[in-house]
């Protein structure tokens, strides 16, 4: 057997019946090769190695899960990746579909990681902290809506499945879960450039309940701070008014 370990951040699915509404998220989609994140005791690996036609690869940090994924399926050896996810590399070439029950203390920083690889990572699906989930999703107003939503809905469009109990996990987590889907978007908003934008929405929320032109004054001359957007506060603003305010940019 193995130790669940409190500073991964691990806690492990037991609802058979979560796990495979997990699984049936990705099944609309044309799937040729999956990673796992973080698959820990082996829950949704079970039935995503089996999927048909796929080349499933999983990818894990600790060693003693690895052992005991070795060991428990034989076929998935030369499958499984001894590494953290936020240091390695993409690991096919051509694109693939992530998955997991992502370790929630690492969390933004695995959905960071995903955008780094966008152009090869065409469909996200699986379970964060419930407040992270909301946060992903949503839409600009929402008192969650901030640097993560926009970021990532920049280039994904973003559902919310469903609600995960406490009950569900082993052992149970002090927080509520919440699965997610992220499909690649097709046409994503002109912008000068990615580092442009990733700097003007970080600024904008560092300071958000200032107004957006108190926020962002150092990134801007003083006549284009003249423009009625910069009344808003951040969450006021979408994807898009990001975006086109890149192009104003020092």
């Amino acid at each position: 057997m193995y130790v669940l370990k409190k500073s991964l951040g691990q806690h492990f699915l037991k609802d058979e019946n979560i796990c495979r509404k997990i699984v049936a998220a990705l099944e609309p989609d044309t799937l040729s090769q999956l990673l796992e994140v973080g698959p820990g005791g082996g829950a949704l690996t079970k039935y995503l190695k089996d999927i048909p036609h796929i080349s499933f690869k999983a990818i894990e940090v600790d060693d003693e899960k690895v052992l005991y994924l070795s060991e428990t399926y034989p076929d998935l050896r030369e499958k499984i990746i001894h590494q953290s996810f936020l240091e390695a590399d993409p690991p096919f070439e051509g694109t693939f579909t992530v998955v997991g029950n992502f370790p929630y203390n690492i969390s933004t920083q695995i959905l960071f990681k995903v955008l780094d690889w966008k152009d090869q990572v065409p469909v996200v699906a699986g379970m964060f902290q419930k407040e992270v989930a909301q946060r992903i999703a949503a839409p600009p107003g929402n008192k969650v809506y901030g640097v993560l939503s926009v970021l990532v809905q920049a280039f994904y469009d973003v559902k919310y499945l469903f609600d995960v109990h406490e009950n569900c996990f082993m052992p149970p987590p002090k927080v509520k879960s919440g699965v997610i889907k992220m499909y690649r978007k097709e046409d994503v908003e002109l912008m000068k450039s990615e580092k442009h934008f990733f700097n003007l929405v970080k600024t904008a929320f560092n300071q958000r309940r200032k107004t957006l032109r108190n926020a962002v004054r150092s990134l801007f001359d003083e006549d284009v701070l003249t423009d009625p957007l910069f009344n808003q506060r951040a969450e006021q603003l979408t994807v898009k008014d990001f975006a086109g305010l890149t192009f104003k940019m020092k």
